[in-house]
């Protein structure tokens, strides 16, 4: 696989609390210019973007992001907003406390909800794996497939742990045919990328693409 075909599997992502709009510029013109799968945003900029740069970048914003513990109609109302700034994936994240407490029907059930106001659109599920047991993570692949989500992810990248092989390879073994993995958190060369691809992700969330790049493309 060239750096150009890995580079289309990138989420070139931007989610500090304090990125300003000139941080959110870097990164759409980062993206164009290495053609990246998506820019991932903060909500409040999705329509600013969209506005900016029209159908030059496919825009994916998060949803109850980081913690998860929003209410369900809560992120619902989110991924309407959302939707209705432009965006084209949602990546959610999952009510921890709820997979904490065994109450995976529950889990299952908010995130079969946003994916039907996704519809067509394009729904990735962060599970954050670093807080979760081997058997946590084995339901959360169950409830993702059985929800019909798109995508199952690793890691908000503002947890205590990022991305894992060993996560990959769980999740690759317990997912329905349908869905997909991202691999995001702490991923930042091209090794690494090549790496999560060849394990079997189609998508790997970095904000570091540029970096990772210099010198090399």
């Amino acid at each position: 696989m060239t750096i150009n075909e890995m580079l289309s599997h990138v989420d070139h992502t931007q989610l500090k609390a304090f990125a300003a709009w000139e941080d959110i510029v870097k990164l759409c013109e980062e993206a164009v210019l290495y053609r990246t799968a998506s820019v991932c945003i903060p909500p409040a900029y999705v329509k600013r973007v969209k506005e900016a740069y029209g159908d030059r970048l496919v825009i994916c914003t998060v949803v109850g992001f980081p913690l998860g513990y929003s209410t369900r109609e809560a992120k619902e109302e989110e991924v309407r907003q959302a939707l209705r700034d432009g965006c084209d994936e949602v990546d959610m994240v999952v009510n921890i406390s709820d997979v904490k407490n065994g109450l995976y029907e529950k889990v299952k059930e908010e995130i079969a909800s946003l994916k039907q106001i996704c519809r067509d659109r394009i729904l990735k599920v962060i599970v954050e794996a670093c807080y979760l047991t081997e058997q946590e993570k084995i339901a959360m692949c169950r409830a993702v497939t059985e929800a019909g989500a798109d995508y199952i992810k690793t890691s908000t990248g503002f947890g205590t742990g990022g991305a894992t092989k060993e996560d990959v390879e769980l999740f690759k073994e317990h997912i329905g045919s349908g869905v997909k993995i991202k691999a995001a958190g702490g991923i930042q060369t091209l090794d690494e990328l090549a790496m999560y691809l060849q394990l079997g992700c189609d998508r790997v969330g970095m904000s570091k693409t540029a970096e990772a790049c210099a010198g090399r493309i």
